[in-house]
C-alpha cells in the first residue's frame, strides 16, 4: 500500500519494467508526469512519516529526497531498455 499521494510499488514496478519503445506517446507521458508528482510528493514528505514500504519503494526508484539515480534506471540503461532519447537526438547542432 502507498502513502496518500504517492504511487504504489505495483504501479512503479509496471512504468519501469515495459521498455519505453513499446509504450505510447500518451503512456510515456503519463509515466513521465506520475514519476514527477510521486518525487516532490516524496521530496515533500519527511522520511520519519513514510511508511516501511514506500521508504523500500523510495529506495529502489531513487525518489530518497535527494537527486540520485534510481535502481530501475540504471538496470535499464545497463540493458538497453531505457530509450529517452528520441531519434535524431544524437547529432550535433552545427
Amino acid at each position: 500500500m502507498s502513502d496518500m499521494g504517492r504511487q504504489s510499488l505495483g504501479d512503479k514496478a509496471g512504468a519501469a519494467l515495459k521498455p519505453d519503445s513499446q509504450k505510447s506517446y500518451l503512456e510515456q507521458a503519463t509515466d513521465t508526469i506520475k514519476g514527477k508528482a510521486d518525487s516532490a510528493a516524496s521530496s515533500g514528505q519527511p522520511e520519519s512519516q513514510k511508511s516501511f514500504t514506500q521508504q523500500a519503494g523510495d529506495a529502489i526508484s531513487g525518489n530518497q529526497n535527494e537527486n540520485s539515480g534510481s535502481l530501475l534506471d540504471s538496470a535499464k540503461n545497463a540493458l538497453g531498455m531505457n530509450n529517452n532519447n528520441a531519434a535524431g537526438s544524437n547529432t550535433k547542432n552545427l
